[in-house]
């Protein structure tokens, strides 16, 4: 007993001391790994994997993916400086690649490595829609979301490992690891990643809006997602990802407060969709 109860205050201790704020929300989270230990390998894998597919130069459509990364990127940088926090991007690289790919899926790794597969854009069908899940991903890379991820997921291995510790009977604790493993998933990992999807979403919002893209197309964009589907997916608690109907449901609701977010930075008006 003694020997459980000093794991515990051990593990106890080290959430304490492993946390960090987040700029988006000024709450403190989770912390195990510092972005100096995550973004050398974060870019050595994005490195690697550019290298093991084929990306596409020189056209319009990878020049546009360019383009609006850039924008998304400049808005995120006036938004952190406007709000306290200069300097927090000086760690990050950003870079955005079109990868031919018929995956309908974008993607961003710590330290604002993005890449867009070419399966999305006849679903994006305009720029203003790629500038909403390009500030889905860039808030991603603001966020920390991988840190935190990596950083749950050592607890989650940890409480596993104090339970196997504290139970002696070897049935009792067969049962525990079984059940502890999908339990510790549905009540614990699925939310907290939909908790970063929902974040990514509402802060991706208010980035493409400062940039100068109409956040009202975000929603329309996430029909058009629900309509490629069919409608189908996974019962939403079993889900990393909001349902489609939650996700446009609350992009209708936080649009007009990206809207008000951009206007104090002197924009009024956006962009055309620019159809491709």
């Amino acid at each position: 007993m003694k020997h459980k109860n000093t794991i515990v205050a051990l593990f106890t201790l080290a959430l304490f001391l492993s946390c960090a704020t987040n700029p988006l929300t000024g709450n403190k989270t989770l912390a195990f790994v510092s972005n100096s230990q995550i973004f050398p390998s974060a870019f050595a894998q994005y490195d690697q994997f550019l290298s093991e597919h084929e990306v596409v130069h020189g056209n319009s459509d990878a020049e546009m993916i360019k383009r609006v990364g850039q924008r998304i990127a400049v808005a995120a940088e006036r938004w952190l400086n406007a709000n306290g926090h200069e300097g927090y991007l000086k760690d990050y690289q950003w870079e955005y690649n079109l990868v031919n790919d018929k995956t309908v899926n974008a993607w961003c790794m710590p330290g604002g490595k993005i890449v867009f597969y070419t399966g999305i854009l006849p679903i994006a069908q305009n720029e203003t829609a790629i500038a909403a899940i390009m500030g889905h991903e860039v808030a991603h890379a603001l966020a920390n979301h991988g840190q935190q991820r990596m950083s749950a997921a050592y607890i989650q291995q940890g409480l596993g490992v104090v339970g196997n510790i504290a139970i002696k009977d070897e049935q009792t604790r067969d049962i525990f690891n079984q059940s502890y493993g999908v339990g510790s998933n549905v009540l614990g990992m699925l939310p907290f990643s939909r908790s970063h999807e929902t974040q990514s979403d509402e802060f991706g919002l208010r980035l493409m809006a400062i940039a100068g893209y109409n956040p009202d197309e975000a929603a329309e964009l996430w029909k058009r997602m629900k309509a490629n589907s069919g409608g189908q997916g996974p019962p939403q608690f079993l889900s990393t990802h909001p349902s489609n109907d939650t996700r446009i449901s609350n992009l209708q609701k936080w649009s007009p407060v990206a809207k008000a977010e951009a206007k104090k930075f002197g924009v009024s008006s956006f962009r055309p969709l620019g159809e491709f």
